[in-house]
């Protein structure tokens, strides 16, 4: 492969090789290698990190850090494959590493943000996230959490405060402040001060959301839904009434009543889009287990479409593919890749979900249409052979299978795949002379893995 076109792919892997999850972030930075050895292992990590090889991944990504120990991004890379893996200690140590080599770059403190945040660390959490303020006032919600996660009210409170100068509080800062306001050590509204509050005025809706939580607080779940109802019924397009609603239908099984709620809040341009995410969740794990509701959930996920920071439909396939529900894995991945049409990893997913459904027309038709794109991705043509295989296409399988065989870089087992492919594709057309050779070749692979 060309220099130019190595370098090419590089760009490219850059952005599909992003953490995929819930709170991905993009790396931005441009990365200049002189060496073409480390090139070529860079090139490799961000490949293999691509298809979920992270611990391949890792191996290349160290052998970049051995030539070249200065380099903050090589440390970004190790530590977001560490990351996927959970190895948090380790993780921890390389993005602490980029950190000290660069702070300035937002990114890597956002890399140590994160392995505090999934292994639940959230004192250390509080002064990276400090740290990143610095960079996006919008931080300071994230802050806010730390700080009740943590017991430090005080502090959440002081924050918030200064917040409410300078902004509209979302619903959940909102929700915060009130905790913190009526807990013991700040007076509180009684709950008979706030019956009487809502009967004296029924059009306040706080008082009804401040009613709400003095019971959920106090384990009284069924008063507290009572007050929601009655929400509800004085103001019909209270958005938080429906918030409340939804989670007690839910808690209730009553599903269907659930939905309704729901897209009433969907529909809200005043309920922050965490909120959303956070219901869709609720509910999809509902659908799941009681296999009910399937096009409501469709539905609700075109409503969150618009989300620029999660694709929803995405995260709800691979959910799906990890309960190994193939048919709604493709239904959704299928409309995951439609709204981010270069996600690799939503590509990959889908391919892989194309198999285990047999729908090798729909392989081999996706992976061609993508080799158009990405004419140098080894795991694209082994895709559109197998599938040409499996569709009787053999002149056509081999075609793309001894295509693809040019573009295998240290892929000791897709190699092994693409010949027996090979095999089978020579064998149906009667070539005798080739099926041997991919054969011998085979064999020659196997005594390598030994």
């Amino acid at each position: 492969m060309s220099r130019f076109i190595k370098y090419f792919f590089l760009i490219l892997l850059l952005t599909f090789s992003s953490q995929q999850t819930l709170f991905a972030q993009e790396n931005p930075e441009d990365i200049a290698l002189v060496d073409d050895e480390i090139e070529d292992e860079f090139y490799e990590s961000l490949k293999q990190r691509a298809i979920e090889n992270y611990d391949k991944a890792i191996v290349s990504i160290e052998k970049c850090i051995l030539k070249s120990d200065k380099n903050p991004v090589f440390y970004h890379e190790l530590g977001k494959n560490l990351l996927d893996l959970k190895r948090f200690p380790e993780a921890e140590s390389a993005f602490r590493k980029a950190v000290d080599l660069n702070p300035k770059e937002r990114w890597y403190w956002n890399g140590l943000y994160d392995v505090y945040y999934q292994s639940k660390d959230y004192q250390k959490s509080i002064p990276v996230v400090q740290k990143l303020i610095t960079f996006d006032k919008n931080m300071k919600e994230d802050l806010v959490s730390l700080y009740m996660y943590t017991n430090q009210r005080d502090k959440a409170l002081v924050l918030l405060k200064e917040m409410e100068k300078e902004m509209v509080l979302s619903k959940i800062m909102e929700i915060y402040k009130l905790r913190i306001q009526e807990s013991s050590a700040y007076a509180k509204p009684e709950k008979k001060e706030l019956e009487k509050a809502i009967e004296a005025n029924p059009l306040v809706e706080q008082n009804y959301i401040d009613l709400m939580l003095l019971y959920s607080d106090s384990n009284q779940e069924e008063k507290a839904f009572d007050i929601a109802k009655k929400l509800a019924k004085e103001i019909p397009n209270s958005e938080w009434a429906n918030v409340s609603l939804f989670k007690f239908y839910l808690v209730d099984k009553k599903g269907k009543e659930a939905s309704e709620s729901m897209f009433k809040v969907f529909k809200s341009h005043k309920i922050d889009m965490k909120i959303k995410q956070r219901m869709l969740n609720e509910f999809l794990i509902y659908v799941a287990n009681t296999n009910t509701l399937n096009e409501e959930l469709s539905k609700a996920i075109d409503y969150l479409q618009s989300d620029s920071k999660i694709n929803t439909a995405k995260e709800v396939g691979k959910f799906f593919y990890n309960r190994k529900d193939m048919e709604k894995t493709v239904y959704y991945l299928e409309k995951g890749l439609k709204n981010d049409t270069e996600d690799f990893e939503t590509l990959m997913l889908l391919m892989q979900s194309y198999i285990s459904t047999q729908n090798h027309e729909s392989l081999a038709n996706l992976s061609e249409d993508y080799l158009e794109l990405y004419p140098s991705q080894s795991i694209l043509y082994f895709y559109a052979g197998l599938s040409n295989n499996k569709l009787t296409n053999y002149k056509k399988a081999i075609d793309y299978l001894e295509t693809g065989l040019e573009f295998i870089i240290e892929d000791l087992e897709l190699e092994k795949q693409v010949y027996i492919q090979l095999v089978e594709s020579y064998k149906n057309i009667g070539n005798k002379k080739k099926e041997d050779y991919y054969g011998l070749k085979l064999q020659t692979l196997a005594k390598k893995n030994k």
